[in-house]
């Protein structure tokens, strides 16, 4: 066991890396040199999801249900999946509006309704209550696992210690203080956290890394691997089961609905996600690395309980597993490698949630009650620092919230019940946000009425019975419901009975609320501002990204009246300076005694929704200016126009678009047109070169012959045997061309037959009999007794065996000079070999030699001298026929020309052959 100075010591020594990490990030987004511009920070930033549930509970439920911890994983990679659809109109609305919490979000969808923003924020802080309390138990189990006595390790629970000595409340001040040094340094929320959000990244690192060192070392280490481990359990009765799905088909319908639920609307994903997202396009690299993540960080849950059940039983702690392995097996360093990783995974969290949760609280609960308490507040010149105060008490009495309840019921369940409760209350929020998201009906009573019949339901079947199981009710309400009323009991609502918890819970409450939401939503209207909203946000995708927005306003204010309102906020400096670089980018008056226009206002109005909420902000504008409200019928004829210019635009991106696609169309014909000229000329220069030689060879002999006709018989046969020669050549030549020609247009006949290539290998070798004569080179045939068939044309094939042997013989020396002629079966294809003992070729002409000319360069320049176009021909035709053909050789040692073909079906499947056999 370890000192309790050593356990603290190593905690704040890792709060301190923390510390360090935040303090960089920022300072260095005040030099404007951002370090979380990055789609991998950005995936790792949403990596908190993973908390102390992940880290020590999925084990501790692995442990109890095998496979059923994977439903919340499984859930959230679904989600991420559809992030480029849903959270990618979530960030481009809030940055549009400024929108700095998910209460401000709903509040703002439904027509800046204040009182719907403060039951958001209600819900929230109460639903999150019990998962903060989760992350509190695990630092207060874990750190006394490790300074406690031996039996510990192997107790089902960590006895209960006096408040004062307790662990969980000193994390819980300590957290608040680090939280509100880096998460309330600036009023305006919309701001990034630039600090913060780099040292969750790095906390996600860190937690992956500890759980799979963990992982290794159980399976690895203290088991022969995964075979072992699983190997042992399955034979044993009473640990087979794990490795099962059952049949709690309900609740792994509803554990991954609400993990894909949690992960968009839990206030820290939210935070992270939405409000610290500092380019939309990182979200396409999050949508595979996160998933990854969660691969990667649940690879060795199973294992590990697995391994605890062995060595401890089934009476043990299951959800400290991870941590009392390592230290039950004498591995102190990894046992506080794992405790730094818990750790991490619960401050991480705790963080990021009580930011996200101070600033709903002060801009949508008490902001709004400072405005409307009477001039004494809103005459304060200092309202951003009160504003800010409240969020630092905030934070602080939401962690001791959390340490409350872990008090009070925390010891009654696991760690995992702890945060499905939570999970289960976020959930509430998915009717009234999706909805709100694709649906322009959805109206402020609907989303109301939904949000208080889900969140009645969820209080009363899934916390209520915990503080009861807790022994903080009495057991009757859960066992025969309320003064008795069994078709009230908590776990058998109105009869309903048979479900688990989770599954009966949200059963009811999302009937309740998805119901509501629609049947109000259908049947109530709509306000102007809530026509106005819902265009905004459904057909937010289909808007300009430069910020352009429809006129709904129209009044009278002045420009001082506005930028006084401002300076409340965000100081004298900053106002001056938005408000000059929006009259430097529109051209505005904006000296104070000028007119303000609608688009000022919305302007104004816009950035105080970063500092007090959407809802505030509308109601601190509309206190300085004289308004002149808009009737549904003006509103709906403006959003016509609206979306009539929205259509025109949108048909002008298409056209340019259009007429982009065709310039480069046009630009990439054009330039192919220039290449097929200079190819031509190439050609051209090519074929008037080869064909020249031979022709002035025979008109040069020609004039000889006429010119002399006393030369004896002798000289006269030999300048004629030149002219034949020289005549056959350029016959081959122009053949050569046009067969080119054909290949290339695809002109020419083939006639595709099993054929045997010793036939045509000792065709090919009798053709050429007589060049081989007269160069007085040697040919040996080296062909095998049985050769499978090949498909192919059988001319073509000779035509491509006689231009190697024909190439060979070229470069070969008279009199020394060798040839070799072989034929190989191979892996489903036959290869000829055509080796030569000449000079060889250099290894960069390998590939010059079978073009036929190169782009940009002129044939004799980069071609090796004497090959001409019948290699090309050759590449061609075996191209055409399915083979490949290449060249192996090194200066001065020869060259072996190579080509294969497919062997026909009939040699494929085995049979064999005709040519079989064909005599060498």
């Amino acid at each position: 066991m370890f000192a309790t100075w050593i356990v603290v010591v190593a905690s704040l020594a890792y709060l301190g890396v923390l510390f360090v990490i935040a303090h960089y990030g920022d300072r260095r987004a005040d030099r404007g040199r951002s370090v979380i511009s990055n789609g991998y920070v950005y995936a790792l930033s949403l990596a908190v999801y993973a908390t102390s549930w992940t880290f020590y509970g999925s084990v501790g439920r692995a442990a109890s249900t095998g496979v059923g911890f994977l439903p919340i994983y499984l859930g959230a990679t679904i989600m991420a999946a559809l992030w480029w659809l849903v959270l990618r109109k979530i960030i481009r609305i809030s940055r549009r509006n400024r929108i700095t919490s998910l209460a401000d979000f709903v509040s703002s969808r439904y027509g800046k309704s204040s009182f719907l923003g403060g039951l958001v924020t209600v819900i929230a802080v109460i639903g999150i209550v019990p998962y903060i309390a989760l992350q509190l138990k695990a630092i207060s189990i874990t750190f006394s696992i490790l300074r406690g006595p031996a039996e510990l390790m192997t107790a089902a629970a960590v006895p209960g210690v006096p408040v004062l000595q307790d662990t969980a409340l000193y994390a819980a001040l300590l957290l608040a203080a680090f939280t509100i040094v880096f998460g309330t340094r600036h009023l305006d929320a919309s701001e990034r956290h630039e600090g913060m959000v780099a040292a969750i990244a790095f906390e996600s690192l860190v937690k992956l890394v500890t759980f799979l060192a963990v992982g290794c070392y159980v399976t690895f280490v203290l088991f022969n691997g995964f075979d072992d481990l699983f190997g042992q359990a399955a034979s044993r009765a009473d640990l087979s089961h794990l490795f099962t799905h059952g049949d709690n088909y309900g609740e792994w319908l509803w554990l991954v609905v609400l993990s894909m639920l949690a992960l968009l609307l839990l206030p820290r994903q939210w935070q992270v996600g939405v409000v610290e997202n500092v380019d939309e396009r990182h979200i396409k690299k999050a949508m595979w690395l996160f998933p990854l993540y969660l691969l990667l960080i649940n690879i060795f849950v199973l294992p590990i309980a697995v391994a605890g059940l062995l060595t401890f039983g089934k009476g043990a702690n299951v959800d400290a597993f991870v941590l009392t392995l390592p230290l039950v097996n004498e591995q102190p360093g990894l046992a506080l490698l794992v405790f730094i990783g818990g750790l991490s995974a619960a401050t991480g969290m705790v963080i990021v949630e009580t930011i996200a949760l101070s600033t709903m609280v002060s801009n949508s609960i008490v902001v709004p009650m400072l405005l409307r308490s009477g001039d004494a507040m809103t005459s304060r010149s200092d309202l951003g620092s009160v504003i800010l105060g409240v969020r630092r008490v905030t934070i602080v009495l939401v962690l001791l919230l959390g340490f409350v309840y872990f008090r009070l019921a925390g010891d009654a369940l696991a760690l995992v019940s702890i945060g499905l409760i939570s999970f289960a209350a976020v959930a509430q929020f998915a009717p009234a946000i999706l909805g709100g998201l694709f649906w322009k009906g959805a109206n402020r009573r609907g989303a109301i009425g939904g949000l208080i019949a889900g969140f009645v339901l969820w209080a009363y079947t899934l916390p209520l019975p915990s503080l009861a199981e807790a022994g903080l009710l009495p057991v009757s309400f859960v066992e025969e419901g309320p003064f008795g009323a069994r078709i009230l009991a908590p776990y058998a609502l109105f009869g309903l009975d048979g479900l688990d918890r989770i599954s009966h819970s949200m059963t009811w409450s999302m009937l309740a609320n998805i119901g509501i939401f629609v049947g109000l939503s259908l049947t109530g209207s709509r306000s102007p501002a809530e026509h106005v909203q819902a265009a905004e946000f459904v057909d937010v995708l289909r808007r300009p990204t430069d910020g352009a927005h429809a006129t709904f306003w129209r009044g009278t204010a002045t420009v001082g009246e506005l930028q006084t309102l401002l300076e409340r906020f965000v100081g004298p400096d900053r106002a001056r300076q938005s408000l000059a670089s929006y009259a430097a980018g529109t051209g505005i008056d904006i000296s104070a005694g000028s007119d303000a226009d609608a688009d000022l206002v919305h302007h104004v109005e816009t950035l105080l929704s970063g500092a007090v909420g959407s809802a505030s902000a509308r109601f601190m504008v509309a206190s300085v200016v004289d308004e002149d409200p808009l009737a549904v019928s003006e509103v709906m004829d403006i959003l016509d126009e609206t979306s009539q210019v929205l259509a025109y635009s949108r048909a002008l991106e298409q056209k340019s678009r259009e007429l982009e696609a065709a310039t480069e169309r046009l630009q990439e014909a054009n330039a192919r047109l220039q290449e097929l000229d200079r190819l031509k000329d190439d050609f051209v220069s090519t074929m008037s070169h080869e064909l020249r030689t031979p022709l002035t060879s025979i008109r040069s002999f020609s004039e000889i012959l006429l010119d002399n006709p006393d030369l004896d018989v002798a000289e006269r046969q030999g300048f004629m045997g030149t002219i034949v020669a020289e005549a056959e050549r350029l016959t081959r030549l122009i053949n050569q061309v046009l067969d080119l020609s054909k290949l290339e247009s695809g002109s020419t006949d083939w006639y595709l037959e099993p054929i045997d290539l010793r036939q045509v290998l000792a065709t090919s070798a009798q053709a050429t009999a007589q060049l081989f004569r007269d160069k007085d080179v040697a040919l040996d045939l080296d062909l095998p007794a049985r050769v499978p068939m090949v498909e192919a044309d059988r001319d073509r094939v000779v035509q491509v065996v006689v231009n190697l042997l024909s190439n060979a013989v070229k470069f070969s020396e008279p009199g020394v000079g060798r040839v070799s002629l072989g034929l190989e079966a191979g892996d489903g294809t036959v290869r000829v070999d055509v080796t030569d003992n000449g000079p060889g070729i250099a290894v960069e002409d390998h590939q010059v030699i079978f073009e036929k000319f190169r782009q940009g360069g002129d044939t004799h320049r980069n071609r090796p001298k004497g090959t001409g176009l019948g290699l090309s021909i050759s590449r061609e035709i075996v191209g055409h026929l399915g083979g490949q053909i290449w060249v192996e050789s090194t200066p001065g040692d020869g060259a072996k020309f190579s080509f294969t073909l497919p062997m026909a079906i009939i040699d494929a499947v085995g049979s064999s052959t005709v040519g079989a056999e064909t005599e060498g």
